[in-house]
Order: C-alpha cells, then structure tokens, then sequence
C-alpha cells in the first residue's frame, strides 16, 4: 500500500475502495465499509516529522525537559505490562527517548529499543544509557527477536499500520504478547470536543482506531486479542496536576461515563489492548 504524496484510496483495515465518507469537515475519513478513520490527504514520512522541533514544541512541550512526567508514564504503562506479562525480552518500537525502556529494564526485562527519530534515539543512548536502534521498526524486525513488543502512541503515526503489525508478529517469540497502545477516536472527548480533540493532530496521526477496528486489525495480523480497555488522560496526570489542572476534565468525564474512575471500557482517550502471537495456521 503506497500512502505517501497521494490520497489513499483503499481502507487499510477491510480493503474497500470508494465511497468513503468525509468527516470533521473532511480532516478525516471513515470508510464506508468498516468505519474505519484515517486522515484525509497525503502522508508525510515519519522521519522527516519527528525531528527536534516536534519533540520541543510542536508535538511536545519539551520532552527532554520533563523528565519526571515520562518516568511517570512509564511507570504507569510497565505496571499495565506487569499485570499479564514476566519479565523476559523486550522490544519497544518506537521508544521516543527511552523512559519505558528505563523502567522495564529496572524491572528486570531485557530491553532493546527501535526509533525513527534520531533526536529521540540519540537522547535515549546518550542521557538514560538504554540500547536503542534508530529507524524504521519495519525495517529492523526481521533481526530481532522477543517475547513482548510494546508500542505506546505508534500505530496512529506509521506508514502502514499492517505492515507495522506484521513485523511484530514475525519479531515475537509463538505465543509472545504485544502491548499497544493508541488514541480512542470513540472516546467521550473525541465526540465532545470534534476538531479539538488534541488526538486528531492531522500532520501527525495518520490512523484513528476504536476498540472495534483495532481488534479486527490485529486479527487479520495474526493476533489474538487476550484484553483491551480504555483510560482517560487524566490517568497519565501525576495527582498533584490532577489536582490543579484536571477539574473541568473530570467533570467531563463523570458527565460522560457517570464515574470519576480514570478507566473505562470503551470511553477513555486512550485505547490499550494485549494480544497474543497467533501460531494457528491460517493466510495471511
């Protein structure tokens, strides 16, 4: 599937072409076959957009700067990893500047890491002292091996995120587990908020999932899906900037779900799911 310089036509998830269905004032796609989203117009290649700028205001507010909100989030996702997952060996694609790996090799993984943005890469050999690999993850998989792939806010920016998940299949040991996560394009926010919603980010997010076409694309990848679930963003918020910044937030949630809980089945900004290496023989 070529997506860059030109408009995709054919629905990475179910293969329909045609009759596609504009939204948000046609920012976005959604097939008319499946109701999966995507972002309308060309693509431009990850690494010509994760450079310094995007890591320092474009994307970011500083990402080198705050450190202990990353080691937060980290710490957040690898007790998320824990609860289904030993230690054993890791790959993260697309590791930003390498806090996950920190922790999960804290933990006791063996953690390698793979980014396209070489500002980010360069940072995480250089300042947290984690082996990580600069490129495409797509490209590298075929000489790794591990028995968990995780990729935290990835699969929205790839070039073809078939592709992606099919190289993680082929990294994972049988019956290894991949942890994703992605931004929820069926969540509360989402709705409420329309072009607002910070995750529709149209220069950068090319691919927009819900619980539904998520599953269907790992199964038709080679996956079972063993759990998914929802979090606000408030969940990734220490609870002193809870405290301070989140109120209007929460009460936008507990409107929505009619709970303060951080998490959600199907609700949430961010769409988390395990899933299984599949060895069953089948096509693919």
């Amino acid at each position: 599937m070529k997506l860059t310089n030109e408009e995709l036509v054919t629905c990475a998830l179910c293969g329909g072409t045609g009759g596609h269905l504009p939204a948000l004032d046609g920012v976005l796609r959604r097939c008319a076959h499946c109701g999966f989203v995507w972002t309308a117009g060309p693509a431009t290649p990850p690494d010509a957009l994760y450079d310094e700028a995007y890591y320092l205001t474009d994307g970011y507010q500083d990402y080198f700067a705050d450190a202990a909100q990353r080691r937060f989030e980290a710490g957040r996702r690898l007790r998320w990893l824990s609860s289904v997952v030993r230690p054993s060996v890791l790959v993260e694609a697309g590791c930003a500047g390498g806090y996950f790996l920190e922790a999960a090799r804290g933990a006791g993984f063996t953690v390698t890491g793979v980014e396209v943005s070489r500002v980010a890469a360069e940072f995480a050999v250089r300042e947290l002292g984690v082996p990580v690999r600069q490129g495409y993850f797509e490209r590298v998989a075929s000489s790794l091996r591990a028995d968990v792939v995780c990729a935290f806010h990835v699969l929205e920016h790839v070039d073809d995120p078939r592709v992606f998940l099919r190289a993680a299949w082929e990294t994972l040991t049988p019956g290894g587990w991949l942890a994703l996560e992605v931004p929820n394009i069926a969540s509360a926010a989402a709705d409420r908020l329309g072009h607002d919603w910070p995750a529709v980010a149209p220069r950068y997010h090319r691919w927009h999932f819900t619980p539904d076409t998520l599953t269907r694309m790992l199964l038709d990848t080679g996956f079972q899906v063993v759990a998914h679930d929802t979090v606000f963003s408030r969940f990734y918020w220490p609870p002193l900037a809870r405290l301070r910044q989140a109120r209007d937030l929460l009460v936008a949630d507990w409107a929505a779900c009619g709970s303060p809980r951080m998490r959600h089945p199907h609700l949430g900004d961010l769409l988390r799911i395990f899933a299984r290496r599949d060895d069953a023989p089948r096509s693919r």
